[in-house]
């Protein structure tokens, strides 16, 4: 015969390893949803009139427009590398596509309205994003400062 103290450790024993299971178990799930999740970041090409943007060398001379572009219509909101009223900039053409970028630029309200990715930085900065009646050409040289910007970077920051 068991006496108590052998069954009570035999459930206890039990109980652990199952909780051991359910914690892997979640563990893989949450490693699943973040693997989809990054994917569909990467892959998200937004709300907008851009549908499709081919990328060549990095042109210096847009990338200077695109830096005073930036400095004249972004820079109350968005800093390069330090969170502001809205995200820090650096290192958002390794995590965005060129689309949405331009389609935030472009777009932000319908984009904050139906993006997802917009719609939780929309939640988590507690600020929409303004229209700034920036032309598509210059929304293409902001893009640029940040593609030159960003090939400049030693590594990736830690930012949304």
């Amino acid at each position: 015969m068991i006496n108590s103290s052998a069954k009570l450790s035999a459930v206890l024993l039990i109980m652990g390893m199952v909780s051991l299971i359910a914690a892997c178990a979640d563990n893989d799930l949450q490693k699943n949803k973040e693997s989809q999740s990054d994917s569909t970041i990467l892959k998200s090409k937004g709300v907008g009139p851009i549908k499709q943007v081919e990328l060549g060398a990095i042109d210096p001379k847009r990338a200077a427009l695109g830096q005073r572009v930036f400095q004249s219509k972004c820079s109350a909101c968005h800093k390069m590398e330090e969170r502001y009223v809205g995200p820090a900039v650096a290192g958002v053409t390794l995590r965005r596509t060129p689309e949405w970028i331009l389609n935030m630029i472009l777009n932000p309200v319908e984009m904050t309205q139906k993006d997802p990715i917009a719609q939780e930085l929309l939640a988590t900065y507690l600020t929409q994003m303004t229209y700034q009646n920036v032309s598509e050409d210059e929304a293409k040289a902001v893009l640029e400062y940040f593609r030159d910007y960003d090939s400049k970077m030693p590594a990736s920051p830690q930012v949304p």
